[in-house]
């Protein structure tokens, strides 16, 4: 599960039938690689993507990018045959997304099959609707998303705004049921950087962290709009150093107190804390340098 401890900023995008763009992703600066035999792969790639996705989960190398995959959909052939291979394939990735999910009872089965943490994606009406029961359907649930295109197809609509309720739907779902703050939907106009972060900054400050990537431009953009205020971080900092006794008396055994400054500090208050300095910590988690020409 992708805890606090290691939030994930950019989750990127990579074909599954194309090796040479795995290669060059599972080495890019992203924090996690999802290698796609869904939407990206052909129908006649399919097997390809799903005999390269095997290779690369076999070879396991040590000190790259954590490897996702992204299956099809849960009841489609291609789901099924995806489910298969990983289910018993030599190497398993760290964890699967499952797009358009929208029956717990599908998911659990989903879940039990693969024994790895699991993603639902959500990119339906019915999806949404039942997006704590999703959230909460079995304990290898680690995350839950949008899939904002084919949400929007659904649903009828053009245009962010009409996406907000959705959005604030799949991020109360995912805190309710104790998961990550979920990741944003790919941001498709690959060059317009400036839109990029500028919605990735708006989709932070409405509770969503990182985002799906399909391009390396995007990754270091992300990143900074993830990033937090460096006096963000020092508060927090002298927060639980105090909390702990490094700066002053220990607080544990108090449920709430007036800290140095005047504020009141209470578990809630603690708990943003730590989250920032989490955060803080992956902002400055090496970066691998990124190979010319683009994966995705």
């Amino acid at each position: 599960m992708t805890g606090p401890e290691h939030p994930h900023r950019t989750w990127l995008y990579v074909p599954g039938d194309r090796p040479d763009r795995i290669g060059k992703a599972l080495d890019s600066a992203a924090d996690a690689v999802v290698l796609d035999l869904e939407d990206a792969v052909a129908p006649d790639a399919k097997e390809t993507a799903r005999r390269t996705v095997a290779g690369v989960l076999a070879e396991g190398r040590p000190g790259r990018r954590p490897a996702y995959v992204r299956i099809n959909a849960p009841g489609t052939p291609d789901g099924t045959a995806d489910i298969g291979l990983l289910a018993s394939a030599p190497g398993a990735p760290a964890g699967v997304r499952i797009p358009k999910c929208e029956d717990p009872d599908m998911l659990r089965r989903v879940a039990d099959a693969l024994g790895v943490p699991v993603f639902p994606v959500l990119e339906s009406a019915l999806g949404v609707e039942n997006a704590l029961a999703l959230a909460t359907a079995h304990p290898l649930v680690a995350g839950i998303s949008l899939g904002e295109a084919d949400l929007s197809a659904d649903l009828r609509v053009t245009g962010g705004d009409a996406l907000a309720w959705p959005r604030s739907r799949v991020v109360v779902a995912a805190r309710a049921a104790g998961l990550p703050s979920p990741p944003q939907s790919v941001w498709t106009a690959v060059r317009d950087l400036d839109g990029l972060r500028a919605d990735t900054a708006a989709g932070h400050r409405a509770g969503f962290f990182g985002r799906s990537v399909i391009h390396p431009a995007q990754i270091p953009v992300v990143h900074e709009a993830c990033a937090p205020d460096p006096g963000d971080v020092a508060w927090a900092r002298d927060l639980m150093d105090r909390l702990t006794g490094r700066n002053g008396p220990a607080r544990e055994q108090q449920a709430a107190w007036i800290d140095s400054d005047g504020r009141f500090v209470d578990k809630a208050v603690v708990e943003r804390a730590s989250w920032i300095l989490a955060v803080a910590a992956s902002a400055h988690r090496p970066d691998a340098p990124e190979k010319e020409g683009s994966p995705s």
